[in-house]
């Protein structure tokens, strides 16, 4: 299907270029729109998302990683100040003092649900809107497939996974 050269040929130049610029502009709009609306980031509206979602709005700091692969300092830093903010606690893990339990907080599900119609509009506005219903079904079924290849890959090389009680410290 493809030519195993070292250069991508025309067609999969257009394709890549295509695909990484329309990446870069989006990701880039949708974080300023959140930011000026919501004053969330990105990685704040992960956090959040992922905590509202879970069993008594808490997670271990390991699946928060996996959600945002945030490398675990990256994640530490992010979720301190988040905690200042208000709107994360952290809390030792009941299996081992050694790892973290993340909790929502009052302040982070108002936040939350305060940004949730913000972010729906703002991907109405830049990915749902521009495309017929064809092209979503298509853009759906690309998704998926490039979703499904990278995740029989496996984890990216590094990546660990563990549970609460023998998991690195947080």
């Amino acid at each position: 299907m493809h030519d195993t050269g070292d250069w991508l040929d025309e067609r999969e130049e257009r394709v890549w270029s295509a695909f990484f610029e329309m990446q870069v502009l989006f990701w880039r709009r949708l974080a300023q729109q959140l930011q000026q609306d919501t004053g969330l980031s990105e990685p704040d509206l992960a956090i959040l998302t992922a905590l509202v979602r879970a069993p008594e709005g808490q997670l271990r700091a390991y699946e928060l990683s996996d959600v945002t692969q945030f490398e675990k300092s990256r994640l530490h830093h992010h979720l301190t100040r988040m905690a200042r903010r208000g709107l994360v606690t952290r809390e030792s893990c009941p299996e081992s003092s050694r790892a973290s339990v993340i909790a929502v907080t009052p302040e982070g599900r108002a936040a939350i649900t305060d940004a949730a119609p913000k972010r729906a509009a703002h991907i109405r506005q830049w990915l749902i809107d521009p495309l017929d219903a064809g092209q979503l079904d298509t853009l759906a079924e690309i998704s998926e497939a490039m979703r499904d290849r990278l995740l029989a890959a496996g984890p990216p090389p590094g990546a660990r996974r563990a549970d609460c009680a023998d998991g690195p410290p947080d």
